[in-house]
Formats: C-alpha cells, sequence, structure tokens
C-alpha cells in the first residue's frame, strides 16, 4: 500500500512516521528495530525520541496511519466505489482483496501480524490492534444494517472471518482466496435473504 503524502513532507515527526510505515508494511513491527527507522527516514535518532519517546509509540502511530491509509482510504473507499447497493459494497471488498493479493508487494494485514506479534492482551499495541479490526467490523455492520439484516454485529462477525482468512490464505499463496471468499460472502447473504451475484 503507497503512502500518502500529507502536505507535511519535511517535519522530521511525518519522515519518520512515513519509513516506520513502509517498514512496519512489509516486515512487521517485531523484527523491524528503531535503527532501521532512522536510517530509513534518514533521521537523526533524537528526531525518531523526541517525536515518538519509545518503540510502542512509534507502532501505534503505524497502526493509526495502517487504519486511515488502508481501511478508510482505500478498503472503504474502494468497496463504496464500486458498489451501490450495501451488498454490492460488501462484495467489492473481495473484489479489491483479489487485486491486492496479486500484487507482487502484499503484505497481509498489518492489524492481524502486529496483534500475533505482540505479547500479552493487555499490551497498549495489543489493544490498539484489536480495536482497528473492530472499527474494520464496525463499518461491517453499518453495511449490514443497511442491507436490512437483523443481527448486523453477528453477520459483520462472520464477514470479517471471510476477508481474515482469505487474507492468510493468500499468505500462504493461494492466488484465488479472494474469489472463494466472495462465493461464500454470496451464500452468506443469501441466507440472511440477500440475493447477491
Amino acid at each position: 500500500m503507497a503512502v500518502v503524502d500529507d502536505g507535511n513532507k519535511d517535519s522530521g515527526r511525518e519522515r519518520v512516521g512515513r519509513a516506520a510505515y513502509e517498514l512496519f508494511s512489509r516486515e512487521g513491527t517485531a523484527s523491524v528495530g528503531v535503527d532501521a527507522v532512522i536510517a530509513k527516514a534518514g533521521a537523526a535518532k533524537m528526531t525518531l525520541y523526541r517525536n515518538f519517546p519509545s518503540k510502542t509509540d512509534l507502532i501505534l502511530d503505524f497502526l493509526q496511519r495502517r487504519e486511515r491509509l488502508w481501511t478508510e482510504e482505500w478498503l472503504q473507499a474502494e468497496s463504496q466505489r464500486r458498489g451501490t447497493t450495501p451488498a454490492e459494497q460488501l462484495l467489492a471488498i473481495f473484489d479489491v482483496f483479489g487485486e491486492w493479493f496479486a500484487k507482487s508487494d502484499f503484505e497481509g494485514c498489518s492489524f492481524l501480524t502486529t496483534m500475533i506479534e505482540t505479547a500479552g492482551k493487555d499490551n497498549a499495541v495489543y489493544q490498539a490492534s484489536v480495536q482497528y479490526l473492530a472499527n474494520i467490523r464496525h463499518y461491517l455492520k453499518g453495511l449490514a444494517a443497511a442491507a436490512g439484516i437483523k443481527n448486523a454485529d453477528s453477520f459483520a462477525r462472520q464477514w470479517h472471518i471471510l476477508m481474515k482468512g482469505s487474507i492468510m490464505a493468500a499468505h500462504e499463496g493461494d492466488t484465488q482466496a479472494a474469489a472463494r471468499s466472495r462465493e461464500l460472502a454470496v451464500l452468506l447473504l443469501r441466507a440472511h435473504g440477500i440475493d447477491a451475484e
């Protein structure tokens, strides 16, 4: 996922944040040290620590950026652009995923990766990852409710399982993971009385 220029290109915080985003997205948060972020940003160590007192702060900034760039500006925006009805917007998620999975730089879900890499459910990074995943479900729940699905929360959880499962299958090398998940998603919509293709 490309980083969008925030218009604050010259600030040390922005340079470090963008560098961390690129490294953490590709390699995960556990394996990337602050020295690698500093080198990528072309910044001094003092610049990093003045803006991000700890690696935890840097990771939390990364997750916040990821929500804005990946969840809101890409996934939600594309599903809304591609579908006119809530059901079409839900299914469009898997069309978007299919294109994403086919990219040579497919990096997977940073929220899942970061959550798995983080020890302890009380950890701030773990909690943030869980919250950003919940925010995706909130979007799905809104679409489900707009489609007339009675138990929109349960439906959103089922849909999210299909999404997360397809991402993990793509990591395994299944190039058709999005299409297979879309087929299951159509069945799920039909089970809730919504005709979909």
